[in-house]
């Protein structure tokens, strides 16, 4: 595997896991509870990224599927591997996230470990998809993001790195506010 890929991965587990043993010691109460009346609990933000996730995930698989040949055709040519930050950017618009309104909330709440436990089974599901794939190829097939443009399968993953992030610096912001 390139190391490209194996560093996105890596990123992937480690700032999950990071976020995930910032909860050590929550309740499901401190786990559903609104910072403020209209922003997300740790656990929405939490399923937030689960979705977001596997909403692009089926486009990449079937890319790869159909489309895997002209990759393959093209994998001689240059591609990017690495995109600016957006979602940091004070342009970005942050409110695009209602198109992934968390399925549980204050009044439909789920434990902790099933949060936590679907996470990880995603980015397994995806890390498990680009290991082995040739960067060449996961480089010269393309999607198209309306905020992003088009966007390689290798800065897709990178992207959803970027937005998973984005959201686990609120989820150990506010998971600090709590007392331990």
């Amino acid at each position: 595997m390139s190391t490209v890929l194996s560093n996105y991965l890596d990123l992937l587990d480690s700032q999950r896991e990071a976020a995930l043993s910032a909860l050590d010691g929550l309740t499901d109460t401190q786990l559903w509870q609104r910072p403020e009346p209209k922003e997300w609990s740790i656990g929405e933000i939490l399923d937030h990224n689960y979705l977001l996730f596997r909403s692009f995930y089926p486009s990449v698989k079937w890319m790869w599927k159909w489309f895997g040949w002209y990759g393959r055709l093209r994998r001689n040519r240059p591609y990017q591997t690495e995109i600016e930050d957006l979602y940091r950017s004070p342009k970005f618009p942050q409110w695009v996230g209602f198109m992934w309104t968390p399925r549980y909330n204050p009044r439909k709440p789920v434990p902790l470990e099933t949060l936590k436990n679907e996470v990880r089974s995603l980015h397994a599901i995806v890390r498990h998809f680009y290991e082995g794939r040739d960067l060449d190829v996961l480089g010269n097939l393309y999607l198209y993001d309306p905020l992003f443009g088009w966007c390689n399968l290798i800065v897709i993953l990178r992207i959803g790195i970027y937005h998973d992030q984005l959201h686990f610096d609120d989820v150990i912001k506010q998971a600090a506010q709590f007392p331990k």
